[in-house]
């Protein structure tokens, strides 16, 4: 497995010290040691704007405090960044054939999610998220890439 993919859900558990999954996310973390982790755009563009949002419980403050905070977690050595555009499938879309079952996205709510997924299946890596609502059945070899953290 190439990396995992971590979930804006998760990355906001490992930023935020009072997040009730804080210790899970961490725990996870250091017991899948030497595995790199990644982020991408979507997941960086997400824990600006919910940590950086004033209704954020937890708020360290606006996206200008956040942003250092997420570049110190870029910096570790096993962090890789996953560009969009640098994807095995030239062009990956959820609109791509073969990415995912069209006909089983039903909500709004997970087309990020699905792509995320999808992008993680592009990488050889997995997505790891604490969201226990995701479908992996939505993406073309989505089951084996999916780990959610719960149980710890």
């Amino acid at each position: 497995m190439s990396a995992a993919l971590l979930d804006v859900n998760v990355l906001i558990a490992l930023l935020d010290p009072r997040h009730v999954d804080h210790e899970r996310a961490h725990t996870w973390l250091a017991d899948s040691a030497p595995l790199p982790w990644a982020s991408c755009p979507l997941t960086e563009n997400a824990v600006l704007r919910i940590l950086g949002n004033p209704r954020y419980p937890n708020s360290p403050g606006p996206p200008a405090v956040v942003a250092p905070l997420l570049e110190a977690w870029r910096s570790l050595p096993r962090h890789r960044f996953w560009a969009i555009f640098r994807c095995r499938l030239t062009r990956l879309s959820l609109l791509t054939p073969g990415v995912l079952g069209s006909d089983r996205l039903l909500d709004p709510s997970q087309i990020t999610d699905a792509y995320l997924l999808a992008l993680a299946v592009d990488h050889g890596g997995s997505l790891v998220t604490l969201d226990r609502r995701l479908r992996p059945e939505l993406v073309a070899g989505g089951a084996e890439a999916l780990v959610v953290l719960d149980g710890l």
